[in-house]
């Protein structure tokens, strides 16, 4: 499957693999550039040192192509740039901030650039700035989040831009990928799929999470302050939600609200942490590995893309 993403990255399948912090590391990443598509070490939260490690081990396991994702609001994020610049990764995507400053050192490196971006004023300035593509994330996805949908952003962004565009949010099958790829889009960038693979090394506890959750399950937390974040519900949340709703202090919010995410990735603790997570939880139903996902999803999405000229 040749798309321009596939093209910019020398990857097989057009499909980015989430970071996601505190999940996405090396073993991930490899299984998924392994099946074919570009997996991604998630260095936010993590130091310098930890990123370091994940990415030479990463290069002993595969020589395929693979990424690395930066949290522009984390407090380190100079110093990963730089680490991530001298270990020469293949591309970097960027988020949670803003991405421009870091594009002339990037490129210097010869690490292409992939911002992850909420809005189409947001997708011309990263692209006028010299961004080889985008991630358009809508706010079905898992953890940090935007107010506009995947379908919407698609509509509105990929007519105005020339690079690569990556479809995310809410995008867990080949349906999903073959409907992105109709609307122009030249990938797409799968998160909670693949944190019930096998290869993930996510808390067992937050996998049977994800597979027990319903369809209404999802919510998100943090609207109230300017931090919204999407997860499954459970005691966390409900507790959070209700703070909200008394209108307590940002600062508080904020407090409570710091390392939930490690507490249920991590820790396993899924009922007083935040387990990130996007709106397509029906689909999480079996551990399985990162080739089996991977190889359905582009049967399904070939088997689709076959049958849409039908409708015509």
């Amino acid at each position: 499957m040749s798309t321009r993403l596939t093209q910019l990255l020398h990857i097989r399948y057009p499909i980015l693999q989430g970071g996601m912090a505190w999940v996405s590391d090396a073993k991930l990443a490899v299984a998924v550039s392994k099946a074919g598509g570009a997996g991604i070490i998630a260095a936010g939260g993590r130091t310098v040192d930890w990123g370091r490690e994940q990415i030479r081990e990463a290069k002993k396991e595969t020589q395929n192509p693979f990424g690395v994702n930066i949290a522009l609001m984390a407090p380190n994020k100079d110093e990963l740039v730089d680490m991530i610049c001298e270990e020469k990764v293949s591309f970097v995507t960027l988020g949670a901030g803003n991405p421009i400053p870091y594009f002339s050192k990037l490129a210097s490196a010869g690490i292409l650039k992939i911002p992850v971006v909420p809005s189409a004023r947001l997708a011309q300035r990263v692209e006028a700035n010299g961004a080889d593509a985008i991630v358009i994330e809508g706010t079905e996805a898992g953890g940090h989040i935007g107010v506009l949908t995947t379908m919407t952003l698609m509509t509105q962004v990929i007519p105005l831009v020339r690079i690569p565009v990556v479809a995310a949010g809410g995008i867990g099958d080949g349906r999903g990928m073959a409907a992105a790829l109709i609307m122009g889009a030249s990938g797409v960038q799968l998160g909670s799929r693949f944190l019930i693979a096998e290869e993930c090394s996510v808390h067992p506890n937050f996998k049977n999470k994800l597979i027990q959750a319903d369809e209404l399950d999802s919510v998100v937390t943090g609207q109230t302050i300017g931090h919204p974040v999407r997860g499954v519900r459970n005691s966390f949340t409900e507790k959070f939600l209700a703070l909200e709703r008394l209108n307590i202090a940002k600062s508080e919010l904020e407090r409570i609200a710091t390392r939930t995410n490690h507490l249920a990735a991590v820790e396993g603790d899924v009922e007083n942490g935040m387990v990130q997570a996007g709106q397509n939880l029906l689909i999480l139903k079996q551990i399985e590995p990162v080739a089996v996902i991977i190889e359905r999803i582009i049967a399904e999405a070939t088997d689709a893309l076959k049958k849409a000229p039908t409708l015509l």
